[in-house]
């Protein structure tokens, strides 16, 4: 048995170093090279036209900032975070004691914890930002999966919906924002609301010009199942339900997450354009309030602001893309 178990362990870690070494292989070694260094070539390019373009364009608020002055900026919004979270820390404790004391005098007393008055910073906004793309993206998924495999699985509805689609997918959200605040103004009155209205604002007007990319995949994704699995579905006489999630949703995967990863990408660029004309918390906001100031330093702060949607935007991508392929499996 213990010779058999050696074997065993042996021949595993024979597999498991012949493996390696094909990963280490010749060919693979240059695939590898060619996919680290190339990007690393194109981004030290673009960061030396940078330092060398941005001196020569002369604004009102001086030449343009250069990978330093950016670099430098993001250090000082990072320690002006850090410094906020201290005092507001500091804030909570001092009311914890002061707490402690007036239970001391008065076990009946009712007291609470307020939240740290202060500014949000550049950290708290790109964090407010995913929270309310994030929120507009999922309501788009939840009107415009249902709603595209409906028109999928239907001609009739699709030819009926089709003209909608064609009229209101290409409106700008400059175009729904006025109209969203003042509905939402009309509507949502309370006197302990749940959501700000600036949140509300900005995410239904993230759904309405982000949903269509979703919808319109969606509906060609089911409408163009394979024949010969509809065929099977009806021979075997499945119910509406069990033909969509066993036929239906299997094939149409990869042509939705197609369409949510586009509509990912337009959500987060219609959320810093809504968040800077409804002036609701949020990158957008952080914009235009640097671009109000007029400092010196406004203009480095706006270009780390434009790294970070940028990079952030990148990140939903490729998040949305490891989804889709676990989730479909013949992609």
């Amino acid at each position: 048995m213990t010779t058999l178990s050696q074997t065993d362990s042996l021949s595993s870690g024979q597999r498991w170093l012949r493996a390696l070494m094909e990963k280490l292989s010749g060919q693979n070694l240059a695939e590898t090279g060619r996919q680290l260094l190339l990007p690393a070539i194109g981004i030290a390019l673009f960061l030396g036209f940078w330092h060398l373009a941005a001196p020569q364009v002369q604004t009102s608020l001086g030449a343009f900032p250069g990978p330093a002055d950016v670099l430098e900026q993001s250090g000082q919004l990072w320690q002006e975070h850090s410094n906020q979270r201290d005092r507001a820390a500091q804030f909570v404790t001092m009311q914890e004691e002061r707490n402690e004391r007036i239970l001391a005098e008065n076990p009946d007393a009712e007291v609470k914890i307020r939240d740290y008055p202060g500014a949000p910073t550049f950290v708290d906004q790109i964090f407010t930002s995913l929270g309310t793309v994030l929120a507009g993206f999922v309501l788009a998924t939840i009107i415009a999966v249902p709603l595209g495999i409906i028109i999928g699985l239907n001609r009739h509805f699709s030819a009926a919906i089709n003209p909608l689609i064609q009229i209101f997918k290409p409106v700008s959200p400059l175009a729904w924002l006025p109209l969203v605040t003042m509905v939402v103004s009309a509507t949502y009155v309370s006197d302990d609301p749940m959501f700000e209205k600036s949140f509300l604002t900005s995410m239904i007007t993230v759904t309405l010009c982000s949903l269509w990319p979703t919808l319109i995949n969606t509906s060609v994704g089911v409408s163009a199942v394979n024949p010969d699995l509809l065929n099977v579905s009806k021979v075997l006489q499945l119910s509406f339900w069990t033909h969509v999630r066993k036929v239906v949703l299997p094939s149409s995967v990869p042509m939705i997450f197609t369409g949510l990863r586009v509509s990912l990408g337009i959500a987060w660029m219609v959320l810093i354009a809504a968040e800077m004309l409804a002036q609701s918390p949020g990158l957008g906001k952080f914009v235009w309030d640097e671009f109000q100031n007029g400092s010196s330093e406004s203009l480095s702060r706006i270009m780390v602001a434009v790294l970070a949607i940028g990079f952030i935007g990148f990140l939903l991508d490729r998040i949305m893309l490891l989804i889709q392929k676990k989730v479909a499996w013949n992609e």
